[in-house]
């Protein structure tokens, strides 16, 4: 005879089979560290000295500037590449939530740094990039301690792509732009634009534009997401109080 209590081996494709995997939990990766998607993030992070070196150090040649422009369009064009690896094999960490921004941040910094001591980038364009993107960073900071995290907007997404677009033309000065010359006074100072400039040049400051604007989108998300923090904050520690100051009037209320 058959014993028909006998466990049953589930057959691929059977419901039985689809239930069993469906009660599987998936498997937490945000407290990893030696991820794929990491490795890559930190090899970006490794070809910023070396493109740092290459743009500033490496006599200003033409074949130092296009080892520069190689090494810094690697380190920017691969930045979706670790957040697509991330997501696809569902291994989006912790740390590289924080390192994959702060690449991007670094890459900009050195890329204007870079720039402004070669004379290619105006001084006053370096300290209003760096100034903001410290500024976001200590936004950021501050949201953290309070448990909360702003998502990278679809503004500053394109602002970090025009700007690495522009500074790979103006490390490589390529595509080669001419526009009419025009003077100007700003300030008491005679400006001078127009020419022929590298692409980068007149882009930046598209980007620049950009990224101003998205530091003000930032800040009116950050000031309402913080305002809500301290409410829920001060909720919490009232709650608290109450409970400490009659803890036996609560239990009696379970009772």
């Amino acid at each position: 005879m058959v014993d028909d209590s006998s466990p049953v081996a589930a057959m691929p494709g059977d419901p039985v089979d689809a239930r069993a995997k469906a009660q599987v939990p998936p498997v937490d990766h945000a407290g990893d560290v030696l991820t794929l998607a990491n490795v890559v993030t930190v090899l970006r992070l490794l070809l910023i000295p070396f493109f740092y070196w290459a743009l500033v150090y490496g006599g200003g040649t033409r074949a130092s500037d296009t080892v520069a422009f190689a090494a810094f369009t690697l380190a920017a064009g691969t930045d979706w590449l670790d957040g697509m690896i991330a997501r696809r094999t569902g291994t989006v960490t912790v740390i590289g939530k924080v390192i994959d921004p702060l690449v991007d941040r670094l890459l900009i910094a050195s890329a204007l740094v870079g720039l402004y001591v070669t004379h290619r980038a105006a001084l006053g364009l370096l300290l209003v990039l760096v100034g903001r993107d410290v500024y976001l960073l200590y936004g950021a900071w501050v949201l953290e301690r309070h448990g909360r995290r702003l998502p990278v907007t679809y503004l500053g997404k394109v602002t970090t792509a025009v700007l690495m677009v522009a500074f790979a033309s103006m490390i490589w000065d390529w595509p080669l732009v001419t526009l009419p010359k025009v003077g100007f006074v700003a300030l008491g100072y005679r400006v001078m634009a127009g020419g022929i400039h590298s692409l980068g040049s007149y882009l930046v400051w598209i980007g620049l534009a950009f990224s101003l604007t998205a530091a003000v989108q930032y800040t009116v998300t950050a000031r309402r997401v913080y305002s809500q923090a301290l409410v829920e904050q001060r909720h919490a520690d009232a709650r608290a109080s109450q409970l400490g100051a009659n803890p036996a009037g609560t239990a009696d209320k379970e009772d």
